[in-house]
């Protein structure tokens, strides 16, 4: 038994080395640039706008403006708010900022999968035809060239895309600040490159867009707590690939205190790990069959709370054995050494991300002095990784509440 365990506790850490490695291989291709198309159709699709809402008084006002404001042929799309089982007047201040409406009310059914689900059969049902559906939440703010960069990738091809998710209040404190960065690092070594690794990028949750045609054969049935990544697993798996627009920015309101945070990404967590209790072994079956390395990567992002735990459990005895040398675990002597590789790898990365910041323009003087926080940030990870993979089966879901009053002008001074 000893030895058995020993030989295990070797894979789990060659594992966590292998994830990262793979990683970094393909952050690479975030500076190699893929040649751009120049036969591009110029035709203008006709677009649903869809917002989810639960209790967005606060913000819905701007969110709907934002999207009057569009750079785009007003005849060529359409704003819809979903005021999914709302107490409050987010339906009223919808309607007045010039959204079409739709007030859902199930308390059983409850979240944004959900109530997505039910308004896309509402559209299909619809007399006008929608070339594609926009899917957002309501914190949002939307850039004025939003729809002309969604416009353009779906001309080229795609059924799908996934425009840039950016922070809306990055300086309000250094939880926002953390996840600013992260999404900026995000947006360049992990969406930028598997665009031009020609890998299928991931859906973020805001700001994609789907082709009408393909929710109607596929049906969109993604319900869990991640309906963006189980949606994103189906498209894979049914061989269609997620492009990235890059220029079609969304700016997402993000948490301001830790507590806040904590809740969700657990709930991110048990989303992530009830979508590859599903997902890892048919994307598996597709790569090796078919030789797709799409689903291989999609398979691999699934690893993460693993991974995250995997590396909370290393790290942990690794520190243990640092400071009481005399302390051994019986099946892993030597684990201070694959566990200090890890994190080597991941100061590397955290060390290089000010590069990015630089290069995506966004490192100021006050990111800087956030940056040692956000390490830290980063390595909260592990624990919320560990709770929410404990937490898989319980699937409640819980409103975070949003209360910043931003403007696109606001943002673009």
């Amino acid at each position: 038994m000893r030895t058995v365990v020993y030989a295990l506790s070797i894979l789990i850490q060659l594992f966590i080395l292998f994830i990262g490695l793979y990683h970094c291989v393909i952050g690479v291709f975030a500076f190699i640039e893929r040649k751009k198309k120049t036969d591009i159709p110029n035709k203008k699709n006709m677009f649903a706008m869809v917002v989810a809402a639960h209790n967005e008084h606060s913000v819905i006002k701007q969110m709907v403006q934002s999207l009057r404001n569009l750079d785009y042929d007003k005849e060529k799309y359409d704003i819809f708010v979903i005021a999914d089982n709302c107490t409050d007047d987010t339906a009223k201040i919808a309607a007045e900022a010039g959204a079409l409406v739709h007030e859902r009310f199930n308390s059983e059914k409850r979240g944004k999968g959900y109530a997505l689900e039910w308004m896309f059969e509402k559209i299909f049902k619809m007399e006008k035809h929608y070339d594609a559906i926009c899917i957002f939440d309501a914190d949002n703010i939307v850039d004025p060239q939003y729809l002309n960069e969604i416009n353009k990738k779906l001309n080229e091809g795609y059924k799908a895309v996934q425009g840039y998710v950016d922070t809306k209040n990055p300086n309000d404190s250094w939880i926002t600040a953390s996840y600013a960065i992260s999404f900026w690092c995000l947006n360049k070594v992990f969406q930028t490159a598997r665009s031009n690794a020609g890998l299928s990028n991931q859906i973020n949750g805001t700001g994609f867009a789907l082709r009408t045609e393909v929710l109607k054969e596929m049906g969109w049935g993604a319900t869990c707590l991640t309906e963006d990544m189980e949606f994103t697993m189906k498209l894979i798996l049914n061989n269609i690939k997620v492009g990235w627009a890059k220029k079609a920015v969304i700016y997402d309101e993000k948490p301001l205190t830790l507590s806040q945070s904590f809740k969700q990404r657990t709930r991110w967590m048990q989303g992530h790990t009830d979508v590859a209790s599903r997902f890892v072994k048919p994307l598996a079956k597709k790569w090796l069959k078919d030789n797709d390395w799409a689903a291989f990567d999609g398979m691999i992002y699934l690893f993460q709370p693993i991974l995250l735990v995997a590396m909370l459990i290393s790290t942990t005895m690794s520190i243990v054995q640092l400071f009481y040398p005399t302390v051994q675990f019986w099946f892993t002597p030597n684990l201070a050494i694959p566990a200090a590789a890890w994190n080597v790898i991941m100061l590397v990365q955290l060390a290089f991300f000010p590069f990015i910041l630089w290069l995506e323009k966004k490192l100021t003087f006050k990111m800087l002095l956030y940056y040692i926080p956000y390490i830290a940030f980063t390595y909260t990870w592990m624990p919320i990784a560990a709770v929410g993979m404990a937490k898989k089966n319980q699937k409640e879901w819980f409103h975070t509440q949003h209360t910043r009053k931003i403007s696109i002008d606001e943002l673009e001074s």
